[in-house]
C-alpha cells in the first residue's frame, strides 16, 4: 500500500489539472443532478426492451445453527454476456453482477465470510446496516488477496432493503464499477403482516450506468487501471463518471413481462454518480404512478404517490406499482427525465397475463418515532465542497492543488473527526458547494428541512443517503445507538468518496 499522503498529492494534482484545464466541466449550482464526465461506448448497443429483465438470484445460507445463518461470498473475476455478442470481464460477489441477494430477518444475525480471490485489496460495507464497527467495513480494513474475513450483522433493525457493495479506500469506484454490489434484504413479522406483493412479485432493481469499449469491456478511466497503486481517475471525471448504458440488475435496458397486479418494485441507485428521476410513461392508456412505501432505513408510516422518483447514488425507494386492470398487450415504460441520449430510457414493463392478486396497499405501514427538536443536546455545520487540499500547501508546485473536502479537511484515517455519544440526539446542518450524496454509517436520520423549509417528500422516513444540491442547507436530526467505535461520513458520489470526501466518526458511550 503506498503512503496516504502520496495518495492525496495524487488525487489533488488530478483536481487541479481539471480545474486548470476546464474541458468538459459543467458546475451545477442547483437542481438535483450530480454532475461528472459522461463515457460514450463504442460497442454495438442493444436497441431498448428487447432483453428480458432479470432477477439477482438468492444466496442460501451453507448452514444455519444457534448462533445465526452462515454465509459465504468469494469475490473473483468471472466473465458475462452483458451486452449481446460480447463476453465483458467482470469483478462479482460469486462471479455475479449484481452480486448475490441475502434475504435475512430481523433479530435472526448473518455471518458472512468474504473470500477475496481478486488481485486487490477489498473491503465489504453492509450499506445501511446497524453493525458493529468491526464487520462495518471501515475502508482500510482490507481483506487481502487470498484472504477472507468473517462480517457479523446483528439485524438488530426493521425491515429494510439493504445493499452491499465495495469500500475500499481511494478505490470504491472502480470496484464498484466492475460489478462489486449486490442486494441486502431485511424482513421482519411487522412487513409480512401488511399484506404487500411478496415473492416473484417482491423484485428488487439495481440501476447503474455503466460504458463499454470496442471488445464489449467496461470503460473506467483510472489514473491505475490495475487499481493496485495510484488512485483516482483522468481529466474531467474528477466530477464523477458516468455511462452511456443503462443496466438495470446488470441487463441494459431491460423488458419485464409482468402480470395485471401489484408489484413491489425496490428501487437502488447503485451508479457511481449518475442521479436519476424516476417516471412512468405508458404509451397505451394513463401511467400508474409510484406508490411510495419505503426509504432508505425502511417503511414509511404511511404510503405516498408520488409521479416521479429522484435517486441519488446509494438511496433507496420502495414502491408498489399497481397493474390491476391492465390488459395483455399494454406497456409502462419508466424513463430517467434527468437522463440525455439513451440514458433517459431505464426499463419496461409489458403486461402478458392476468391473475388474482390478494396483496393490498394498507393504509398505515409502520411507527416511526418523531423528534422532539427539544432532545437534541448539540447542533453542528458540515460543508461539503472542493477547496485546496491544506496537507499540499508549501509543497513545490502543489500550492493550486484542489480536492473534495469536508469543513476544508481531506480524510485521514488516523484523525477523529466528530465525536458523538450513545443515544443523544443531535442536529445536523450540511451544506455544500457542488452536489453530493452524502451517506453516514450506522444509524439513519430524519431530514428536518431544506433552506429552512418543509423536507421534500423523498426526504420522509429513516433516510441513511440523502442528496445535497449545491447551494442548499439541509437539516437533519441523527442519534447513534447500539455500538461504539469508529465509524463512516461521507459523499456517496464514489468519486468524491475516492478522492477524500470522508469522516471519521467516533461513536463514544
Amino acid at each position: 500500500m503506498i503512503p496516504r499522503r502520496r495518495l492525496l498529492r495524487t488525487a489533488a494534482l488530478g483536481v487541479g489539472a481539471i480545474a486548470a484545464t476546464g474541458a468538459g466541466i459543467t458546475w451545477q449550482l442547483s437542481g438535483p443532478r450530480t454532475l461528472g464526465a459522461t463515457i460514450r461506448s463504442a460497442a454495438r448497443l442493444p436497441e431498448p426492451f428487447i432483453l428480458p429483465g432479470a432477477v439477482p438470484s438468492t444466496l442460501a445460507p451453507e448452514r444455519v445453527d444457534a448462533a445465526g445463518d452462515h454465509y459465504r461470498i468469494v469475490q473473483r473475476r468471472a466473465v458475462r454476456e452483458i451486452l449481446p455478442g460480447y463476453r465483458t470481464e467482470i469483478w462479482g460477489y460469486n462471479g455475479e453482477f449484481p452480486g448475490p441477494t441475502i434475504r435475512a430477518r430481523s433479530g435472526r444475525p448473518a455471518l458472512v465470510t468474504h473470500r477475496n480471490e481478486l488481485a486487490v485489496p477489498t473491503v465489504a460495507h453492509l450499506h445501511g446496516g446497524h453493525t458493529p464497527a468491526e464487520s462495518d467495513g471501515y475502508p482500510t480494513d482490507y481483506v487481502h488477496p487470498s484472504q477472507e474475513r468473517l462480517y457479523t450483522y446483528p439485524h438488530q433493525q426493521a425491515a429494510a432493503t439493504l445493499w452491499y457493495h465495495d469500500h475500499r479506500m481511494d478505490f470504491s469506484g472502480p470496484s464498484v464499477w466492475r460489478g462489486l454490489a449486490g442486494f441486502h434484504l431485511i424482513g421482519d413479522e411487522e412487513e409480512d403482516g401488511l399484506g404487500l406483493p411478496s415473492g416473484e412479485r417482491d423484485l428488487p432493481l439495481l440501476l447503474c450506468d455503466r460504458a463499454f469499449d470496442a471488445a464489449g469491456q467496461l470503460v473506467y478511466p483510472a489514473v491505475d487501471p490495475t487499481a493496485q497503486h495510484s488512485p483516482g481517475v483522468t481529466g474531467d471525471y474528477m466530477q464523477g463518471v458516468q455511462g452511456d448504458v443503462v443496466l438495470v440488475n446488470g441487463v441494459p435496458w431491460p423488458r419485464y413481462d409482468v402480470a395485471s397486479v401489484r408489484y413491489r418494485l425496490r428501487w437502488l441507485n447503485g451508479s457511481n454518480a449518475r442521479v436519476y428521476r424516476l417516471r412512468f410513461d405508458g404509451p397505451h392508456r394513463t401511467a400508474p404512478g409510484f406508490v411510495q412505501i419505503g426509504s432508505d432505513g425502511g417503511l414509511l408510516d404511511a404510503p405516498q404517490h408520488l409521479d416521479a422518483l429522484d435517486m441519488a447514488p446509494g438511496e433507496r425507494v420502495d414502491t408498489i406499482v399497481d397493474l390491476t386492470g391492465y390488459r395483455p398487450g399494454d406497456e409502462v415504460t419508466v424513463v430517467n427525465d434527468l437522463g440525455e441520449g439513451r440514458t433517459v430510457e431505464v426499463l419496461r414493463l409489458r403486461v402478458t397475463r392476468t391473475e388474482p392478486d390478494t396483496s393490498r396497499i394498507p393504509d398505515h405501514l409502520a411507527r416511526i418515532e418523531r423528534f422532539d427538536p427539544k432532545s437534541a443536546v448539540r447542533r453542528r455545520d458540515l460543508h461539503f465542497h472542493m477547496g485546496e487540499m491544506p496537507q499540499m500547501t508549501g509543497m513545490s508546485g502543489d500550492s493550486e492543488a484542489k480536492g473534495w473536502l469536508i469543513d476544508d479537511r481531506p480524510f485521514d484515517p488516523d484523525r477523529t473527526d466528530l465525536t458523538v455519544r450513545l443515544g443523544e440526539w443531535e442536529i445536523w446542518r450540511l451544506t455544500a458547494n457542488f452536489n453530493h450524496p452524502v451517506h453516514v454509517h450506522l444509524n439513519p436520520f430524519q431530514v428536518l428541512s431544506r433552506n429552512g423549509r418543509e423536507p421534500l417528500p423523498s426526504d420522509r422516513g429513516w433516510k441513511d443517503t440523502v442528496h445535497l444540491p449545491a447551494g442548499q442547507a439541509l437539516e437533519l436530526a441523527i442519534r447513534f445507538t447500539g455500538y461504539t467505535g469508529r465509524f463512516m461520513l461521507h459523499c456517496h458520489n464514489l468519486e468524491h468518496e475516492d478522492m477524500a470526501m470522508m469522516a471519521n466518526l467516533a461513536v463514544t458511550q
